[in-house]
């Protein structure tokens, strides 16, 4: 979608909208052809751009990850698996730093959230337009939809569907270790006996409910910030290159100024990518190791 056909605002609007499938009002299952249809679809809508993306993702991570473990060879490695043999090597010293507890699932899922992530923000670099005007050319020629109903978002982690999804998922793998770790009545005693104490009981019974909240709280804070973070940091990155394209339609020295800033800001946003796919993972294994820790105090 060219940013000439359209005003600023619409252009900007269009980027952040997301392909969404789901049931209108008045009960028939489709597409919704704007924000104003998605929002009216509800709960159970689904981001269909948002589900290919990281589903077609997570596949090539699987593939790639799988093909150098097929052909690993104790002789001169190749490309692909010195790649592999680095990122596991990398993956692997920070959960020996910060995971002290014995659990064989947490290195792959370190492992699996890192490379996730950080493939979802590499999204990010690409062109904000290619992949949307591809979509919309797609949905013209082959189902007869007007380019400008056409939404393609290629950033998944732009979606707070998709990091809120993430981190309820090690939210649910914390919990479940903490019982089963701890028992219910550690879990429990963890959320109800600290940070305030006494040896008299009456006392202690006052601490409760005070513990309680506080602790709940600390609890639900866990995923909150896990994913607000990451969604935070993605949607900010979209929007400065969205912007930064809106000036290829001012003229030939906006256009070549956007282009400077554009590789300036590429280049930069190669660090915000990895490093949130780093504290994705690092906070993940920190999780995991607060769940196993059976310590009087955390």
């Amino acid at each position: 979608m060219s940013s000439e056909q359209i005003s600023s605002a619409q252009y900007i609007t269009h980027h952040l909208t997301n392909w969404t499938y789901g049931q209108f009002p008045d009960g028939h299952w489709g597409f919704a052809q704007d924000g104003t249809q998605a929002m009216s679809m509800g709960f159970w809508a689904i981001h269909v751009d948002t589900m290919f993306w990281s589903i077609s993702l997570g596949v090539i991570f699987l593939v790639l990850f799988r093909k150098a473990a097929k052909h690993a060879t104790a002789g001169v490695p190749g490309g692909l698996q010195n790649f592999v043999e680095w990122v596991c090597e990398f993956v692997n010293t920070n959960v020996r730093g910060s995971f002290t507890a014995k659990n064989d699932m947490v290195a792959p899922m370190a492992l699996t959230i890192f490379i996730w992530v950080f493939m979802m923000n590499f999204m990010d670099l690409l062109p904000v337009d290619w992949l949307p005007l591809a979509a919309g050319a797609l949905g013209e020629h082959v189902f007869g939809v007007e380019p400008h109903h056409v939404y393609f978002k290629v950033v998944p982690s732009t979606d707070p569907n998709t990091t809120f999804g993430m981190s309820i998922a090690v939210f649910l793998l914390m919990m479940y270790y903490s019982v089963k770790v701890k028992g219910a009545a550690g879990f429990v005693g963890e959320l109800t006996l600290h940070p305030f104490s006494s040896k008299n009981p009456a006392l202690q019974i006052v601490f409760i409910p005070i513990n309680f909240v506080l602790e709940f709280v600390s609890l639900i804070a866990k995923p909150l910030s896990l994913s607000l973070r990451l969604y935070g940091n993605m949607y900010a990155g979209e929007m400065i290159f969205i912007l930064i394209a809106l000036m290829y339609g001012g003229g030939w020295a906006m256009g070549v100024f956007g282009g400077f800033l554009q590789l300036g800001w590429a280049i930069f946003h190669i660090l915000i990518i990895t490093l949130q796919a780093f504290i994705f993972m690092t906070l993940a294994i920190v999780y995991m190791d607060m769940a196993h820790s059976v310590a009087e105090h955390h």
